[in-house]
């Protein structure tokens, strides 16, 4: 069932290629994924695997792939990626020795990429359970590990149709989950080679704050001033249409705030729709001059690799996603000590849920209960703070997850 599912997966992505620009994306970058490996990888070299979905995985593993580099400069990193949303935005991620595709899981395919890869070790991101890659790696006694991992009694190894799926669990040396529960349904389903590390995601956020960019530019637009003192503002990250339903109606009545919004896609047709909700003053970052700047009230990131920086700029920060598949980063904002809104759909990312729990994140439902939520923060100086406190208290409290996987696996 299990190969199936995959070949269907497989030929649908083919069928779709020519019309699809990811599937296309996908189809031409696996094609390449054997000749980069003959070409790049040295025989002579000692490699680790570490495999991200896409780049929220990859930012996952980012502070570990890093602290490897650093601590252990006798490996070299290759890293490979199945989404063209992760590939394509870090292909040029000096991070690592190769980066490329992973072709899909067809068991001759996992048998040419570990023969042609021969990793020393492998390191799978959160999600990734590839049949025939990890059985591979098993056969071939290569140790192989799971990293900021989370399991729910809702996934297919917990059910008793996913009886002969769960075995490829028995394939990981180690699991390094992010909480008690998850380590709890491992252990009850007799797996108990576990520890709970945490997630590495904290120690991204936390290195990105100690290094966190000025932008001139946008100091600019917000007034900042010697004392520090600046216009009250709203960064919406990662945001998709019906998030921007919400926050410009808001913004375009609420003369006392600024507005800027860094979408998750930046295709010109989306920024037109984010224009054409906009009834103040815009500008996209990347035409704005200097004295332009000063005569908006909302300024559009049209770049990308700015926002996790962008974010020591809000007062409240708005998450997109929450009214799709699901929140994006909520840590990346909570980690400026600012208090965090994002939709309904939060449920499956547990940052999201402790941030709720600590009263660090506020969950709308609607555009009355966003609008409501945003009068009370700004008509109450003393809960906007102490939401941030927490927030920022809660990220901090949780760093530390890279140092816990790598004292295990060295």
């Amino acid at each position: 069932m299990y190969s199936f599912v995959i070949g269907l997966y497989a030929i649908i992505v083919r069928i779709i290629s020519p019309y699809h620009k990811k599937a296309g994306l996908m189809v031409k970058g696996q094609k390449q994924t054997f000749d980069i490996l003959r070409k790049q990888i040295d025989p002579k070299a000692r490699y680790i695997w570490f495999h991200a979905a896409s780049l929220g995985e990859f930012e996952q593993g980012r502070p570990l792939m890093e602290k490897i580099r650093e601590l252990h400069p006798e490996y070299k990193i290759l890293l490979t990626f199945f989404s063209p949303s992760g590939y394509e935005v870090r292909k040029n991620y000096d991070g690592a020795d190769i980066i490329c595709y992973l072709p899909f899981d067809f068991y001759h395919n996992a048998k040419k990429f570990i023969k042609l890869a021969n990793p020393e070790m492998a390191i799978f991101i959160k999600y990734e359970f590839w049949q025939n890659y990890l059985n591979q790696l098993r056969k071939r006694n290569i140790p192989t590990y799971i990293i900021s991992a989370i399991f729910r009694p809702s996934q297919i190894f917990f059910k008793w149709y996913g009886i002969r799926y769960r075995s490829v669990l028995k394939d990981f040396n180690w699991f390094f989950v992010q909480d008690q529960e998850s380590m709890d349904l491992l252990n009850k389903h007799k797996i108990t080679n576990v520890s709970i590390s945490g997630d590495t995601r904290f120690d991204r956020v936390a290195e990105i704050f100690e290094h966190r960019k000025s932008f001139p530019l946008i100091e600019k637009f917000l007034r900042i001033q010697d004392n520090g003192r600046k216009d009250l503002v709203l960064i919406a990250g990662s945001s998709w249409p019906k998030d921007e339903e919400l926050f410009i109606p808001y913004f375009n009545y609420h003369p006392a705030i600024k507005l800027i919004i860094a979408p998750h896609e930046i295709h010109e047709e989306h920024l037109q729709f984010i224009i054409s909700k906009l009834e103040r003053p815009y500008a996209l970052y990347s035409k704005v001059t200097e004295e332009e700047i000063e005569n908006i009230d909302c300024l559009i990131i049209d770049s990308f690799g700015m926002l996790s920086s962008v974010y020591r700029y809000g007062d409240i920060a708005y998450v997109g996603g929450g009214f799709g598949v699901g929140i994006h980063n909520t840590l990346e904002a909570a980690v400026y000590g600012i208090p965090v809104i994002f939709g309904p759909n939060y449920q499956k990312f547990k940052e999201a849920n402790d941030l709720l729990a600590c009263h660090g994140a506020f969950c709308v439902q609607d555009q009355s209960s966003f609008d409501g939520k945003m009068n009370e923060l700004l008509a109450y100086h003393e809960i906007l703070e102490k939401a941030g406190k927490q927030a920022g208290k809660y990220v901090h409290n949780n760093i530390g997850a890279t140092k816990t996987i790598l004292s295990k696996i060295f």
